[in-house]
């Protein structure tokens, strides 16, 4: 039987267990043998990191063709109007190419949000508001990059979902295990 663990990532820890001397690491915080990271999480990003123990499975995780959805919350500076949104759900042009069409919508700030250390900067000037963010795709920094292009760029980064797993009910630096 295959073991998936979900871990909400705190800022600041890289997603490895080899230290590397200037970050928390993975091993900070699992002390569970034979899992892996099944995918990457920003250092400066927050939320849900899935490990395990399951090669194929790991694969299946990550592998683009097989286009599972991960949805972000993401504070952006600014206040996107619906043409910034239709842009990201139309896909964005990057240096490294298109991304695909993207869900996005509005949103609240999410009830349940942990305060980040450190916090996010704020200028009093400039309002900051809340996008949920889903892609099936991976390009290094995708999710900050497409912001950025449509003229809203990312404060806070929080991985929610990925496929049917969620952070709900995990607070950051915490994990649980379940059956894959």
């Amino acid at each position: 039987m295959s073991r998936i663990l979900l871990f909400n990532k705190p800022y600041g820890v890289i997603c490895q267990f080899s230290r590397d001397g200037m970050h928390p690491t993975l091993a900070d915080y699992i002390a569970v043998p034979e899992v892996y990271p099944a995918g990457r999480l920003d250092t400066d990003s927050e939320g849900l990191l899935l490990l395990t123990d399951d090669g194929k499975l790991q694969h299946r995780i990550t592998d683009p063709k097989h286009k599972l959805p991960k949805t972000y919350w993401v504070q952006v500076e600014g206040v996107p109007d619906e043409t910034a949104l239709q842009q990201l759900r139309g896909g964005v042009a990057l240096k490294d190419g298109m991304t695909l069409p993207a869900e996005v919508r509005a949103m609240e700030e999410p009830a349940a949000l942990w305060p980040r250390n450190p916090p996010v900067r704020f200028r009093q000037s400039i309002p900051t508001s809340w996008i949920a963010l889903t892609i099936r795709e991976g390009k290094n920094r995708q999710v900050r990059r497409m912001t950025a292009a449509v003229g809203f760029p990312t404060l806070r980064l929080i991985r929610y979902r990925i496929g049917d797993w969620t952070l709900d009910g995990l607070s950051p630096g915490l994990w649980r295990q379940e059956e894959a």
